[in-house]
């Protein structure tokens, strides 16, 4: 008898245990060389577990570590690729195909020469761009039994425009592992939600605007707010990014077909897709495309949805806005 009422104290306490009350944790901090921030409903504190996913991310693709996986592949090391990698590979190669190579994860030496990412250059000389050209392409690419080939040594590789993303889906990952319904993953303005935010209501993301044109590149907070319940936003814009040279100004998104800073019409562009790694590219595509490529392709995939602050050919800022998106948006 004795036995048996402790055997039933122990699986109440159990139960108790299981059903503590579940409320919303808040953790922000510093990855990837930008700031993070995640709000969730758990019975329990996640930090470590989020904090892990994001390491997981940085030790495979960050540009900025020495001993990442990407980071040996840009040394020509022979290495074997991890989940991470050829996740993003897929996805990489995936939009780089639908845009016609506007998105190419291989455009690191003229993101370089143009002084981003690790480079400290300037403007390089017209035949210079030409010579680094010849290390760009995705179709230099191949992946064979677990391992990354290219077709010459020197090619190396910027995950940059579609890391974020990845780590943002990877934190959702974890926390939908753990039972978690109700999120909002950010990672450098990049953002995915599921569920409810702590107002019992739909997540409420804010749409960066820049605040001139492409000589300006600027920003300003959002006008521009997004419902969301389910889903990924990503955006890009020249204004985030940009370095003077020369009495030059230009931002930092280079065009991979012909290795120059992009100067299009679109100045800022949102998007919307199931995940974040997704979205995070295709923003980054649509900068180099322009309005009517990416309008073209937006209105032509029921899995997108875009927001293009964009100049017209008077120069003045105009927005233009997919349907789906469009409902989305906040009414006053």
């Amino acid at each position: 008898m004795k036995t048996r009422r402790v055997l039933t104290v122990c699986l109440l306490l159990a139960l108790l245990a299981g059903c503590r009350e579940r409320r919303y944790f808040f953790h922000g901090g510093r990855v990837f060389g930008t700031t993070y921030s995640v709000r969730y409903e758990h019975a329990r504190d996640l930090r470590a577990g989020i904090e892990a996913a994001l390491a997981r991310v940085d030790s495979s693709l960050s540009m900025f570590n020495e001993a990442s996986l990407l980071s040996r592949l840009n040394r020509d090391e022979e290495a074997p690729l991890d989940s991470l990698f050829t996740r993003v590979f897929g996805q990489a190669r995936r939009v780089h195909e639908r845009t016609g190579g506007a998105f190419d994860i291989t455009v690191a030496p003229l993101v370089e020469a143009w002084g981003f990412g690790r480079g400290e250059g300037g403007v390089p000389a017209a035949r210079e761009v030409d010579s680094l050209l010849s290390f760009v392409g995705m179709h230099r690419l191949s992946l064979r039994d677990g391992r990354l080939v290219k077709e010459k040594k020197g090619i190396r590789l910027d995950a940059g425009a579609i890391a974020k993303g990845l780590g943002v889906d990877e934190v959702a990952r974890f926390l939908e592992g753990e039972g978690t319904l109700n999120y909002l993953v950010e990672v450098g303005g990049e953002v995915r939600v599921k569920g409810r935010s702590e107002r019992r209501d739909a997540w409420w993301v804010g749409v960066h605007e820049p605040a001139g044109g492409v000589d300006s590149l600027t920003g300003r907070s959002s006008r521009l707010v997004a419902v969301m319940r389910d889903g990924a936003l990503a955006t890009s814009g020249n204004y985030r990014n940009f370095r003077d040279r020369e009495g030059t100004r230009f931002g930092h998104t280079i065009n991979p077909l012909d290795g120059y800073p992009v100067q299009r019409d679109i100045v800022s562009a949102s998007v919307y897709a199931s995940t974040c790694m997704e979205a995070d590219a295709y923003a980054t595509a649509f900068m180099v495309l322009g309005l009517q490529e990416s309008r073209r392709i937006v209105e032509a995939d029921p899995g997108l949805e875009a927001c293009f602050i964009f100049l017209d050919e008077a120069g003045e800022r105009q927005t233009w806005l997919s349907d789906g998106f469009r409902e989305m948006l906040l009414k006053e």
